[in-house]
């Protein structure tokens, strides 16, 4: 493993400062990765196959053909992980548990091998002073129950239920952090509309099936973790982008209204205040039941918001959901990978989530990607990626000032890593990848990263 020191030798000296004001005593810094996107070992120690293992291997899916049977196999280096989060200073790692992994087919019996990593992985994160951040679910479903109709089968939600009993049971006497879903907004909407997520249809009555029985999930692995786990503190993450019309007539602004309530509203409304937006009630209803709203909104501790960038919504008169995604205008400025920057984009999102939710917040995935490389040193100067990172998490702070309870911020990603549709051209990470030898090299970003919690540090010190 490359040390930060070794790797940039200006160390932790040279580094540039952000934030106006101190954030609040406590505050959390860490990272976030997701189960299929870095673990590898796809065929290890009895692991299931997931609904993205064969989506994978589907022509055409992912850029150059690329799978996450290896990705960064962090199933086997998660100690040389660990110590790399370790150099940069996080507190806390947030991490899914892959279902798969635990229960091969979705249901009993328990695969020992699979749960033990996840023993060995949160002893180690414990053992090194960095707290577990545990996510049940971020998009692997098991491809045993995708079969039987995964999420548009209600019975998921008591399958569900089991996963969150088994995964509390074994490692709730040392996790007290844990998210039931990562961005079912992402999922749903890509896996049942616009067919870039497995099970990649476009049948809409069966998107609004699968949104309602993700909610009845929720609530129900909510009461799971409660019951099984002392002092829990229970949230769920979801991404949070302004929708914005591509242009700003009639026809657009009403396209972008509904997007909006698809990608913002149609799982933390329901989640957290006790009814979907009206634009969907009316879909929804088809699938709801007497005495599912109360299932559904469960007291939580937190809120997690994943944001990158706006996304924007164009009219298209032959969608059945009344809006067709649309790029960003050409003259907006954007990241490496083509998403919009918009720092006060981010600092608006979280003032409207604690208007709106009345939570703790914590932004758990906010990054740049890029196609990078190392120079002829070695080294990855990512100089557009520490500002992005400058530039939002001042803006964080300015959020902050204006009354927001935000208490964490999670770098997306730890690590270059499987980016879904692709592959492993886009890298987000503050560790670079090499890939066909895995071994892992600090970016300039991470160098920075670990300056500014230093800094962070002493600041509420003085």
């Amino acid at each position: 493993m490359v040390s930060l020191q070794t790797a940039f030798p200006g160390g932790a000296n040279d580094r540039r400062p952000v934030g106006r004001k101190p954030l609040p005593c406590g505050f959390l810094w860490g990272v976030s990765t997701s189960a299929y996107q870095v673990e590898g070992a796809a065929q290890a120690d009895g692991r299931g196959a997931s609904i993205w293992d064969g989506f994978c291997r589907e022509p055409g899916r992912i850029a150059n053909g690329d799978t996450g049977d290896e990705a960064c196999d962090h199933y086997h280096r998660y100690r040389e992980d660990i110590g790399l989060m370790q150099q940069i200073g996080v507190g806390a790692y947030r991490f899914s548990v892959a279902w798969p992994r635990i229960l091969p087919t979705g249901r009993s019996p328990v695969n020992e091998a699979g749960i033990a990593f996840y023993d060995r992985l949160v002893d180690g994160l414990l053992q090194a002073g960095i707290e577990p951040w545990l996510c049940l679910y971020h998009w692997d479903l098991p491809q045993a129950l995708q079969e039987l109709g995964g999420w548009t089968n209600r019975d998921v939600v008591e399958w569900f239920s089991d996963y969150a009993q088994v995964v509390a049971r074994r490692l709730g006497d040392r996790v007290k952090r844990f998210a039931t879903f990562n961005e079912p907004a992402v999922f749903t909407l890509f896996g049942y509309s616009f067919g870039w997520h497995p099970p990649a249809t476009n049948d809409h009555d069966s998107l609004y099936a699968a949104v309602h029985h993700v909610n009845l999930a929720h609530g129900t692995a909510v009461d799971v973790l409660r019951a099984e786990v002392a002092a829990a503190s229970i949230g769920v993450i979801h991404n949070m982008q302004p929708s914005r019309p591509v242009q700003q007539v009639p026809a657009d602004r009403k396209a972008a209204a509904i997007l909006d309530d698809f990608w913002n509203r149609a799982f933390p409304d329901p989640q957290l205040l006790g009814d979907y937006p009206a634009s969907l009630r009316g879909r929804i209803d088809l699938h709801r039941r007497k005495g599912d709203m109360e299932r559904i909104c469960r007291p939580v501790d937190w809120l997690g918001v994943n944001h990158y960038s706006p996304i924007y919504a164009k009219a298209e008169g032959a969608s059945p959901l009344g809006f067709a995604w649309a790029d960003a205008p050409a003259d907006v400025v954007r990241s490496p990978v083509g998403w919009q920057i918009d720092p006060m984009a981010f600092r608006d999102v979280l003032l409207d989530a604690h208007d709106r939710y009345g939570l703790p917040l914590y932004v758990t995935e906010n990054g740049a990607g890029a196609v990078e490389k190392p120079d002829a040193s070695g080294e990855i100067l990512d100089l557009e990626r520490v500002d992005y990172f400058s530039r939002y998490i001042n803006a964080l702070g300015e959020a902050v000032e204006l009354g927001a309870d935000v208490r964490g911020y999670f770098v997306w990603s730890l690590l270059d890593n499987f980016e879904w549709g692709a592959g492993y051209q886009n890298r987000f990470g503050l560790v670079y990848v090499d890939y066909p030898t895995q071994r892992r090299v600090p970016k300039a970003s991470a160098r920075w990263y670990a300056a500014t919690i230093k800094a962070a540090a002493e600041r509420v010190a003085t």
